[in-house]
């Protein structure tokens, strides 16, 4: 199955932020980009690609023990960003180190349970929230991870004039948590505007002070 670890903003803070982008969706060019569906916002730690069932269970045990590694940290929806012309996001402030510092453990658990993962690079936090209508593409990860062409040019969109409608949005802060292992469903009916489908396959809480959570 196709899966990344996450971390999912409550639903207070999806509200926020779905009425910042309801302002967007009236910009100039709105139309020539394919916005997320807001059930399925969330901020990428790992993306593993196809993982086979076999590791699963490795994989489930390594992210547990990442996620008690980790004490619970508070974390905002944040300003924004865009990965050339092909994606616009979401960032975050509050615990970047920490989201980043969980990130690394989850690669990290990822590969020791053995699937295959790229070489480390720098961690970006964000929340996709459009993507470029140039083809099917899974940002996830701020890559294009389903193969094709390159996506730099296939937009006229002015994402920056986005970003910038995006810079004064700063969220409610919450504590994150947990780390959660999603499953990623890529759309395979061809349905114009269909999005992907997110399933939380495991929950981990952060933090060893947990009642009857072992060390």
């Amino acid at each position: 199955m196709r899966l990344f670890a996450a971390v999912l903003p409550p639903a207070e803070a999806v509200g926020e932020l779905a009425r910042a982008v309801d302002a967007l969706q009236v910009l100039p060019g709105a139309d020539g980009l394919r916005w997320t569906g807001r059930g399925g916002w969330h901020f990428t730690l790992a993306f593993m690609g196809e993982v086979e069932d076999r590791l699963l269970p490795e994989l489930t045990e390594r992210l547990e023990r990442a996620a008690r590694r980790t004490e619970p940290f508070p974390l905002r929806i944040h300003g924004g960003g865009h990965f050339g012309g092909r994606a616009l996001w979401a960032g975050a402030a509050g615990g970047i180190g920490d989201l980043r510092l969980l990130a690394e453990r989850a690669g990290a658990a990822a590969r020791r349970a053995g699937v295959p993962m790229e070489e480390h690079r720098h961690y970006q936090a964000h929340l996709t929230l459009a993507r470029s209508r140039g083809g099917r593409r899974d940002v996830t990860d701020g890559r294009d991870v389903t193969g094709g062409t390159d996506m730099t040019d296939s937009t006229d969109v002015d994402l920056p004039l986005y970003v910038e409608a995006l810079g004064g949005f700063a969220g409610t802060p919450w504590e994150v948590a947990e780390l959660v292992l999603v499953h990623s469903r890529l759309p395979v009916s061809g349905v114009a505007r269909e999005q992907p489908r997110y399933e939380a396959v495991v929950r981990c809480p952060l933090g060893r002070a947990r009642p009857g959570a072992p060390g």
